[in-house]
This record gives C-alpha cells, sequence and structure tokens, in this order.
C-alpha cells in the first residue's frame, strides 16, 4: 500500500490548504481588534453570568486565571471581557471628564446574547451599541456593552437606545456593587450611560493608545506586561 503524504490527505479529503498557527497565540496581544472596528469587533470572554469567581487573563501567559472570589452574591448580567489590541491610557482618560489617568487595562467589553453561553476563554464577535463611562479610583474604566453578532433578539440593535433600558441599569448595578465593601465608601462611579457614537470614540482611542504602548511588532515578540 503507498504512503500517503499529508498533502494526498488533504487533496483525497477535498480540504483547502489553510494557514495554521501551530502556538496559541496571547488573547490581548495576538488575536485580531475585530472584522471592522470600532464598529464590529471581537471579544475575548473571561467572566459568563454564571461565574461566581472573578477570571482575568493573565498578561504575561495569555492564560486565564482566577483573580479572586466574588466578594458578593451579584453575578454579571452578560458575557464580559476585552477588546484585543486595546489599552485604556491617555486618549481614552481625555474621554472621561473627571479622570486622572486610564486604568492601563484592555479596553472592557460586556456582550449580550439572548441563547446562553454558559463558556468563557472564547471569542465572540459583536457589535457596538454604546457603553458606561465608569470612573474607578480615579481611573477610566469604560465599559463598552455590544450585541452578538447575528444574535436573533439583540443583533438588530444599533444603539443602547434600541435594548430595554433595565438591562442598561442591571450593568450599572452590577458595577457599583460587585467591589462594594459593607462600612467602606464606593471607589467606583458610573459618571454617564453614553450611545454608540461616543462608545465608537471610546474604542478608537483604546486602539491609538494601544499602538502607542506597544508600537507596531510581530505579534510575538510583544511583551505580556501592561505597563
Amino acid at each position: 500500500m503507498p504512503l500517503r503524504t499529508p498533502r494526498m490527505l488533504r487533496k483525497r479529503a477535498n480540504v483547502q490548504s489553510t494557514p495554521v498557527i501551530h502556538f496559541r497565540p496571547h488573547p490581548w496581544h495576538g488575536l485580531e481588534v475585530g472584522p471592522e472596528p470600532p464598529q464590529i469587533l471581537n471579544a475575548f470572554i473571561e467572566i459568563t453570568p454564571f461565574d461566581l469567581m472573578k477570571y482575568e487573563v493573565d498578561k504575561v501567559s495569555g492564560y486565564l486565571r482566577v483573580d479572586r472570589p466574588q466578594r458578593s452574591s451579584a453575578q454579571h448580567p452578560t458575557l464580559y471581557g476585552f477588546v484585543p489590541r486595546t489599552y485604556c491610557d491617555e486618549r481614552v482618560r481625555k474621554l472621561a471628564p473627571g479622570a486622572k489617568r486610564g486604568d492601563r487595562d484592555p479596553l472592557d467589553i460586556c456582550v449580550l446574547s439572548e441563547r446562553v453561553i454558559a463558556r468563557n476563554e472564547i471569542i465572540v464577535r459583536c457589535r457596538v451599541i454604546g457603553g458606561l463611562q465608569m470612573i474607578d479610583g480615579g481611573e477610566a474604566d469604560d465599559k463598552i456593552v455590544g450585541v452578538l453578532e447575528n444574535d436573533y433578539v439583540w443583533g438588530t440593535a444599533r444603539d443602547v437606545s434600541d435594548i430595554p433600558s433595565v438591562l442598561i441599569e442591571r450593568l450599572q448595578h452590577y458595577f457599583l456593587t460587585y467591589k462594594l465593601v459593607p462600612g467602606r465608601r464606593a471607589q467606583a462611579r458610573v459618571a454617564r450611560v453614553y450611545g454608540r457614537r461616543h462608545a465608537l470614540k471610546v474604542v478608537t482611542a483604546a486602539m491609538a493608545d494601544y499602538e502607542a504602548a506597544f508600537p507596531a511588532t510581530p505579534a510575538s515578540a510583544r511583551s505580556g506586561s501592561s505597563g
């Protein structure tokens, strides 16, 4: 029986030749911002509405790690993660009056999905519709709001005004209370809820902050440190 080479097997199976990444890319530095930024983005999901632990991407290895157990009984109302190749620094800070600095992390994003998605450490494609201008300890810590692309319930939304206000109220309540400790003064506040137009400015600023912090080099050569 003749030896079958990989090329012969691909031809036999009628499989098109596609590029193969032999090593897992870093989710912050190695993934694309999205197919049509700043409108349509990729979101790397760290936390689902079913998690009672706060998971966070380790900035050096790119793997998900346990940051801490959730202090309160609150659960996140949506999928939650960050936009690859974004960074919240001076340009993002300028869009948040009252903030002293950016939080120097990737841009956070909350993604609405009508169907249950119970897994984290996945990539979802989403359309930007607005955001929360959150200031936490003097740092600009915006939470972009998006809807799952092609979602049968939320997919037609183009602005926060297109979704029930109670969903935004839940997000505000979560971010204002999930770190709250009885007897201590709250450090976070939501300065305002903004629509799609301003959200696109925040995403664009975060993309520019990333390029300034991590000058264009091969993704594999980028440092995992957030500065």
